[in-house]
């Protein structure tokens, strides 16, 4: 029988090998509030050296108070900067309250196979007025956290917090229960 080197793969027993896959948060927004930096953190932290999530954030479109006419514009520019910011030929997540809802173990199974395509998951959070339809369309999947409308500073936390839950589902940690 062979021996198992480098990181514990998963044919040995150990956490499933994510050495090809890079996770990316891409949130429009800055200067956070201490809760949510602390709570995005927190999960951030726990996650895998091989499979650490990077968080980009990025700065809103000036907005005029009450000048709710230019949203659109307001959500095309923020869309140049989302894409600006994202990897070439990443595999694009835009959350959305419509998008598809899934379990953690749902969530778990599509990282499975995620990591067998080899690409970068970038998953991307919008602003106060959420995201371009454009953006939505180029997307390879909408992702919802919950039908309800959520705070984007809210969506890094329960973001991060999934990730981490889903990955240690897969690598058969404790942490989740049903």
């Amino acid at each position: 029988m062979g021996q198992c080197r480098g990181p514990a793969p998963a044919a040995c027993g150990g956490p499933p090998s994510f050495i090809n896959m890079k996770l990316l948060v891409v949130a429009v927004g800055h200067r956070m509030p201490d809760w949510v930096v602390e709570g995005y953190n927190e999960y951030a932290q726990r996650m895998p050296r091989a499979l650490r999530i990077d968080l980009k954030e990025i700065k809103p479109a000036s907005r005029s108070r009450g000048d709710f006419a230019l949203v659109e514009k307001w959500l095309s520019v923020e869309a140049e900067r989302i894409r600006d910011a994202l990897p070439e030929h990443c595999f694009k997540v835009v959350l959305d309250e419509k998008g598809k809802l899934f379990t953690t173990r749902d969530l778990a199974r599509r990282i499975e196979n995620w990591k067998q395509d080899g690409r970068d998951i970038a998953f991307v959070i919008g602003g106060a007025d959420g995201t371009e339809h454009q953006l939505q369309q180029q997307a390879d999947m909408l992702l919802s956290l919950s039908p309800m409308t959520l705070p984007h500073g809210l969506c890094r936390v329960v973001l991060a917090e999934q990730l981490y839950r889903a990955i240690s589902l897969s690598a058969g940690h404790p942490y989740h229960r049903e």
